[in-house]
């Protein structure tokens, strides 16, 4: 499946996205689903190294795919969805620590 929606991410090159992460204190972010939507694939493990710009997860709408990537580096520590779970919007996704 290819979508024609962007990344959930911040803004970057001028494309218009959405962000998909909050600091919650100095060395951990929340990613949050931004829209209702399907948990299509869980492509990162807990414990694992990230990079700004990595997909955690990929959602499914409307029958595009939209990845959820982070704006930070870290670690992966918590990972709160698994495929076919419904998220709506303000869900809980992962929790990475930038420490």
């Amino acid at each position: 499946m290819s979508s024609s929606m962007s990344s959930v991410v911040a803004r970057r090159a001028g494309v218009p996205t959405r962000r998909c992460s909050r600091i919650t204190s100095l060395a951990m972010a929340e990613i949050r689903a931004e829209i209702a939507a399907n948990v299509w694939q869980v492509v990162a493990e807990e414990g694992q190294m990230v990079a700004e710009g990595d997909e955690i997860v990929i959602l499914e709408s409307m029958k595009m795919e939209i990845p959820v990537v982070t704006e930070i580096p870290g670690v992966v520590r918590e990972l709160h969805v698994e495929p076919e779970q419904v998220v709506q919007e303000g869900d809980l996704i992962a929790i990475i620590d930038e420490s």
